[in-house]
């Protein structure tokens, strides 16, 4: 990253599209943001590997479909390791998992909107503070979570998803939601708990619900979430918090806070105490 006169960090920004009005359109969505420099724009995959070689952006703009070299065939040749941070701009949705596996921030659908290129841009700084964040904060490769989160948003709006793509070590698979028990956060990742295994994604808790449908799933306090078909029973505890007891054992706490906000989804009465 590079400062402005005013001081104010910017992201480096290439953008490579083999189609000028595409150019042109994230051209104009890029620059209206102020901590955003355009370094460089590029036609086709030739010309997006020495643009990188030569002027090492922070993030790349790229097209999937190019004539000759592809944008898969760009990071390819850059090596995974070395590519910039990488945000897919394509009008085809099927490479949303190849985009996960290369550890791509964002998977923008044609035509862009500005709605999904400011999600996509907070992305991305969310990421570049992660790698500014001292020894220990988090780091390594975005989060399968954020992949199918931006396609599913990108292919249908702002509706529920059915499965999440959840990655271990040496493989990614996709989960059904209704396998999930429950998640909780873990500085800037997500601890997924499905069964006996447990998935660890980079994402947070604010993000992921909203991706999830409130009748399934709830809010419990600011780091957890549950699956409502988990939860075996409620106990009362203090200061109008509840104890969750999950039907494998966990026990979880719904603060009052986030029980006061889900009300209109779940009713709590009082227990009866009327004589029999």
């Amino acid at each position: 990253m590079t400062q402005d006169a005013a001081g104010v960090r910017q992201l480096r920004v290439l953008v490579v599209d083999d189609e000028p009005p595409a150019r042109a359109k994230l051209r104009r969505l890029l620059t209206a943001e102020p901590d955003v420099a355009i370094v460089g724009e590029a036609a086709d995959g030739a010309a997006a590997l020495e643009c990188i070689r030569r002027l090492q952006p922070d993030v790349v703009f790229l097209d999937v479909r190019m004539p000759h070299l592809d944008g898969f065939g760009v990071v390819d040749a850059v090596g995974v390791e070395a590519m910039p941070r990488t945000v897919f701009v394509t009008a085809y949705d099927e490479h949303a998992v190849r985009a996960f596996e290369v550890h791509a921030v964002d998977y923008l659908l044609k035509p862009v909107t500005p709605a999904r290129f400011a999600s996509a841009l907070a992305r991305l700084r969310r990421e570049v503070a992660r790698d500014d964040a001292p020894p220990g904060a988090g780091g390594g490769a975005p989060s399968g979570v954020a992949v199918l989160e931006a396609l599913h948003h990108a292919r249908h709006g702002p509706r529920h998803v059915e499965r999440l793509l959840l990655h271990t070590e040496n493989r990614a698979v996709f989960v059904p939601v209704e396998r999930i028990d429950w998640i909780e956060a873990d500085r800037n990742y997500l601890r997924i708990h499905v069964g006996a295994e447990v998935f660890v994604q980079r994402g947070t808790v604010a993000a992921l619900v909203e991706s999830l449908d409130p009748a399934r799933f709830l809010r419990l306090n600011r780091s957890q979430i549950v699956r409502v078909d988990a939860v075996r029973e409620l106990h009362p505890w203090s200061h109008g918090d509840y104890h969750v007891m999950l039907t494998t054992g966990q026990t979880l706490t719904w603060s009052r806070r986030f029980r006061a906000a889900s009300e209109h989804h779940f009713r709590l009465g009082s227990p009866d105490t009327s004589p029999a």
